[in-house]
């Protein structure tokens, strides 16, 4: 008798809102939820006739601006965020800009509600090496998410900190820090610097790539991360020389699809290596993405023959069996060094002496697990990062 394949799918709801008219829906979702009280979250950038596009979809339901937030969400900004919700009375937050906007929103609601120390709400891992995320119990408040650059962070439940004392990359999680809405405003998507937009779309690319090639997966998440490389494997590299308003906004739904996707494939070496490297040496994570991409495919090549034949045929190539690997290799360097992305840690200004420490940090990463090769100790991930240096 034959067998089909076991596999659940079960994704959360998604209201999102693209186009020239998406933000004039802000208020009428505020309203949905009954908020009166909204505070924007952003950068410094939010000024002129950015600021007064979101104050008038907002309306008078705005309550205050926050434009403290810093690149890669360092502890001491989202607890200060936190504080300000407080000061402020909000019942939403309205994140507008990038992934370090959009984390630090959904951490600093977390901190809120919840009322205790961040590291007791963190994701720990257990006696047996598995994950294990508390469950963070206090209502949350709402999240209207108008991103700035093509990021995966806008319809994630995760939020990853930093913590500038100690290194560690600390991770909450709380499915009620899902955004309620996105809106992806041409006006907005145009505002970001297009270096900006190109890194955050080399990430969704290469977090894609990951996403189908780990351990996990099923049909309908490999359909999503396919798709997504396909929208930004081929926008990414036209980006440079032909900066539009249509392309930016592929690329963004490029990143809501793969974000969705490894909801439920995970990750693997080459994210890790953006956490462990990214805040610790202020570069953007999809740099260091670019760079050690292909470094891992090539690690994870022989645990992974389905995952590369699945990117193959994402990237529309032709080759099977034992081509594929070189192929997808080639396709994947050629995307990168059409957007100009780096191909070497030192071009990055990352020392070489600090790699064995980054090797050694990136053990304690929860994504590690989705790698289709079992990484069993830290001189694994040393070596790769020697090649890639």
């Amino acid at each position: 008798m034959s067998t089909i394949e076991n596999f659940q799918f079960i994704n959360s709801p998604l209201r999102l809102f693209h186009g020239d008219d998406s933000l004039r829906r802000l208020g009428a979702e505020l309203d949905r939820l009954g908020c009166k009280r909204a505070v924007i979250f952003s950068g410094p950038f939010l000024e002129g006739v950015l600021l007064e596009r979101i104050r008038a979809a907002v309306g008078d339901r705005l309550a205050g601006i926050y434009t403290g937030t810093l690149a890669h969400s360092p502890i001491p900004s989202v607890i200060e965020a936190a504080d300000e919700l407080r000061r402020l009375e909000a019942d939403a937050v309205v994140a507008v800009g990038g992934g370090s906007v959009i984390v630090t929103s959904r951490a600093a609601a977390i901190l809120l509600a919840e009322g205790t120390d961040v590291r007791s709400l963190c994701t720990v891992r257990d006696g047996s090496g598995g994950l294990k995320s508390p469950k963070l119990m206090a209502p949350k408040l709402p999240q209207f998410v108008v991103p700035t650059t093509p990021a995966t962070a806008s319809v994630k439940a995760g939020s990853a900190l930093f913590d500038p004392e100690t290194g560690d990359r600390l991770a909450l999680f709380d499915p009620k820090t899902r955004a309620q809405a996105v809106f992806y405003d041409p006006t907005m998507l145009m505002s970001a610097p297009r270096s900006l937009v190109i890194n955050a779309s080399i990430n969704t690319f290469a977090t894609a790539v990951e996403g189908l090639v780990s351990r996990n997966g099923n049909p309908i998440a490999d359909a999503l991360l396919m798709h997504s490389i396909r929208l930004s494997g081929s926008n990414i590299r036209k980006l440079p020389t032909d900066d539009t308003a249509q392309r930016r906004g592929d690329l963004a739904l490029a990143a809501v699809l793969c974000g969705q996707g490894t909801d439920h494939t995970g990750a693997g070496i080459t994210t890790v290596l953006g956490h462990a490297i990214g805040a610790r040496h202020e570069v953007d994570n999809g740099l260091v993405n670019a760079v050690v991409l292909p470094y891992v495919l090539r690690f994870n090549a022989d645990s992974a023959p389905a995952g590369l034949s699945k990117v193959a045929a994402a990237m529309s190539l032709t080759q099977t069996g034992p081509g594929v690997l070189d192929a997808v290799l080639g396709e994947t360097r050629r995307i990168l060094s059409e957007a100009g992305a780096p191909t070497r840690l030192r071009d990055l200004k990352v020392p070489s002496e600090h790699l064995q420490e980054i090797a050694f940090a990136s053990m304690g990463d929860w994504f590690l697990g989705g790698n289709p090769r079992k990484v069993t100790d830290a001189e694994q991930i040393y070596t790769l990062l020697d090649e890639a240096w």
